[in-house]
């Protein structure tokens, strides 16, 4: 028999936490997450933007709450994780969506913005992944961990050099934890290309129309739901430590 494929992305009775889940693609897996049952823990550096967020899945008929953190500070991260567990009593599925890289020469690059960037889009995650990968392996149920990476981490971009190198590590992280914390918890990783978030609305008019892949066009904020969701459900169960490519077929 067939499986019923509706019910493998079935997410009732399973908890989110989404880091930078206020706003573009992390908002977008929030809802996405919410209209499969599930109920989140919405997070990023502005109390109210996840609020905002927050009532929006409220809307949806499922629980959420929203917590301010700068996820790449570890002391933040640990408060995360004791509010978000303080508040749900467990997390089924992370998602590590926060992260940015401003584009400038490497050469002007600081130490302060250097680290900044590595922080933001490793080191939090690490710590973040690490921690609620042990707890979800040591109450025996298990879980589902997603990286949200860049194609920046595969394709050669200029001026983005610590932000690739952050995502590159994201990816070597990805492997190793979905090795340690397996069977019980699965961790992949979507490499994204080019999407049409806020970020975008700072781009030259040809960027936002078009993008060096096979589709000639950047994706847009939903498109990267259908990734998520596999990876999240048991649509995935045998899909771990995976760098799953979301971005229109880039060389």
């Amino acid at each position: 028999m067939p499986p019923d494929i509706p019910s493998t992305f079935d997410l009732a009775g399973k908890t989110a936490l989404v880091t930078g889940g206020s706003r573009g693609l992390g908002f977008e897996m929030a809802k996405a997450f919410a209209a499969q049952g599930a109920d989140l823990v919405i997070a990023s550096r502005k109390l109210d933007a996840c609020e905002a967020a927050a009532a929006e899945v409220r809307g949806m008929g499922r629980k959420a709450v929203a917590i301010a953190a700068h996820c790449g500070r570890w002391d933040d991260v640990e408060a995360l994780i004791d509010a978000a567990y303080g508040a749900m009593g467990r997390i089924d599925i992370l998602v590590n969506t926060a992260g940015s890289g401003p584009r400038m020469p490497s050469h002007d690059v600081t130490e302060r913005l250097f680290d900044s960037v590595v922080s933001l889009n490793f080191k939090g995650p690490f710590r973040l992944a690490s921690e609620i990968a042990h707890r979800m392996a040591n109450d025996g149920v298990g879980g589902s961990i997603i990286n949200i990476s860049s194609t920046g981490a595969l394709v050669p971009l200029p001026q983005v050099v610590p932000y690739s190198g952050a995502k590159a590590a994201l990816n070597a992280m990805t492997v190793s934890l979905a090795a340690e914390y397996a069977p019980l918890v699965r961790v992949n990783a979507i490499s994204a290309g080019p999407f049409l978030t806020d970020i975008a609305k700072a781009w030259p008019e040809e960027m936002r129309k078009s993008a060096d892949n096979a589709l000639n066009r950047p994706g847009e904020p939903e498109e990267i739901v259908g990734a998520a969701l596999y990876l999240a459900s048991a649509a995935g169960r045998f899909t771990t430590g995976t760098i799953l490519r979301v971005d229109g077929g880039m060389a």
